[in-house]
């Protein structure tokens, strides 16, 4: 099931990635589509969200299989720190501006949404497992591979 959910959790960020990209580009084209498009995003997000907390909490290097020799040395490695502090937190801040983002494209407020989520695309951008991150933190670019 980790595995699965880890796949899931992967897959769903290209999906958010295109979704923000798109929002993005109808937002400041002030296109009438933003509003299915920021719906599908936040849908989206919001699903990656919980899959991303169970992943913290409980998945195969998740807090309930135990921290590290020390909470010191949880800064000091760049595995735990990336996937237990960098990660998650600019993920739920995308995530809020996501949320934000849909409650501005439903009063059809063009400007405002796109600078959100083009804020929310950058945070995105920094904390996704790119391969070339640190050794150990970087993820394949599409599950499995």
């Amino acid at each position: 099931m980790e595995t699965g959910l880890l796949h899931l959790h992967s897959l769903l960020r290209w999906v958010i990635l295109i979704l923000l990209l798109i929002g993005v580009y109808q937002a400041f084209s002030r296109k009438e589509g933003i509003r299915s498009t920021s719906l599908w995003l936040l849908i989206s997000a919001h699903t990656m969200l919980l899959i991303g907390l169970y992943q913290l909490i409980a998945g195969r290097f998740g807090i309930m299989k135990g921290l590290p020799e020390s909470v010191t040395s949880l800064m000091k490695d760049s595995f735990y720190r990336f996937y237990w502090v960098e990660h998650p937190l600019l993920m739920v801040v995308a995530i809020i501006l996501i949320t934000l983002a849909r409650g501005k494209a439903k009063a059809l407020n063009y400007k405002n949404t796109g600078w959100l989520l083009l804020v929310a695309l950058l945070f995105i951008l920094v904390a996704i497992p790119w391969p070339f991150r640190a050794v150990g933190a970087g993820r394949a670019l599409f599950p499995g591979m």
